[in-house]
């Protein structure tokens, strides 16, 4: 079982804060497929502090899913703390330290992955933001800014003297961004740096990929991203496969279509409309992708565009339910 300060984990496989995608909804799927614990979108420190009105939405928490773990975003210490403060108060239990980001838009303000350009800088943040909250603190990080910067084991190292409770290292350096595959070997050397637990991140897909993760990097867990999108339940089932041996099953469609029912309604909920309905589409989309019905590729997508383009969400709701009850009829009609 894996733990993260005094907080145990149910299982030890988690899901990967995902900008546009770990919103609430998102998250709570997961976590009641199993989950082992789901991290929030990055939110950035100094707009939260802020009150910027979704930046606030994106830390929403929800006490049916434990543990509440918000993952900050920022370069300036004073603002990690506040956003440290700020997320405790809203109830987290655990404060992640985004030092992982990839995208230019975050990078080119010096915050996410440029961060593992200067360590002591980073370091500064990691302690402001431990002194300032009772909770765990917790870092996610890649491998370095480049081939020539593979500093993740002397980060994890210098995070772990300054309190850091869990490290996550994604397999690639900042600029291959999503290119090439995860390096999962090159993550022993920080599993080997440090004495707190390590979680693998990068190209996990399935129970094998999970299994080939831990072994080649000898973490103790590891988190899921892209992967999981249209497919909640992914988390959930990789620990269960972990956990008995074989490989992973998907839910029944049924069960799919539930989920996706609920998570479409309770998106909608969260962003009212029209924005919730454009916040929906890219789950909806990913939904159809994964069930596992007899339809042709071409009538899957033909599909999958017109469901992306109904505007109203009891008609998104019953065309949904028309796909997944395997309605070939309203299928065609949507796909024509």
């Amino acid at each position: 079982m894996l733990s993260i300060a005094a907080i145990e984990l149910k299982n030890n496989v988690a899901l990967a804060p995902m900008s546009g995608v770990s919103d609430l909804p998102f998250r709570r799927a997961a976590a009641r497929f199993g989950a082992g614990m789901v991290v929030s979108e990055m939110v950035a420190s100094k707009e939260l502090a802020r009150a910027r009105p979704d930046v606030v939405r994106r830390a929403v928490g929800d006490g049916d899913v434990f543990p509440f773990v918000v993952q900050l975003a920022g370069r300036e210490a004073h603002w990690m703390a506040e956003g440290a403060r700020l997320s405790e108060a809203a109830g987290a239990d655990i404060i992640d330290i985004n030092m992982g980001c990839p995208s230019r838009q975050v990078t080119g303000v010096a915050s996410g992955s440029a961060l593992m350009r200067d360590l002591d800088h980073a370091l500064h943040l990691i302690e402001a933001t431990v002194a300032a909250t009772s909770k765990p603190v917790t870092l996610k990080m890649r491998l370095g800014w480049d081939w020539d910067c593979l500093n993740a084991a002397e980060l994890a190292g210098r995070a772990e003297s300054a309190g850091a409770q869990l490290v996550t290292v994604h397999g690639r350096t900042r600029c291959q961004f999503f290119k090439d595959e995860a390096n999962w070997r090159a993550i022993r050397a920080v599993k080997e740096a440090v004495s707190i637990p390590v979680i693998v991140n990068g190209d996990i897909v399935d129970a094998q990929t999970a299994r080939d993760a831990l072994s080649q990097s000898g973490a103790d867990g590891v988190m899921i991203g892209r992967a999981a999108i249209g497919r909640p339940w992914l988390a959930g089932a990789v620990a269960n496969a972990l956990r008995c041996g074989g490989q992973m099953s998907a839910p029944s469609l049924e069960t799919q279509k539930a989920a996706a029912l609920s998570h479409y309604a309770e998106t909608i909920d969260l962003y009212g409309q029209p924005l919730g309905i454009r916040m929906a589409r890219k789950h909806i989309a990913a939904y159809v992708d994964h069930a596992g019905l007899d339809i042709d590729l071409a009538s899957r997508r033909a599909f999958r565009v017109a469901l992306c383009q109904i505007v109203s969400p009891d008609k998104v709701k019953d065309a949904l339910t028309a796909f997944f009850d395997a309605d070939h009829k309203i299928i065609d009609q949507l796909a024509a």
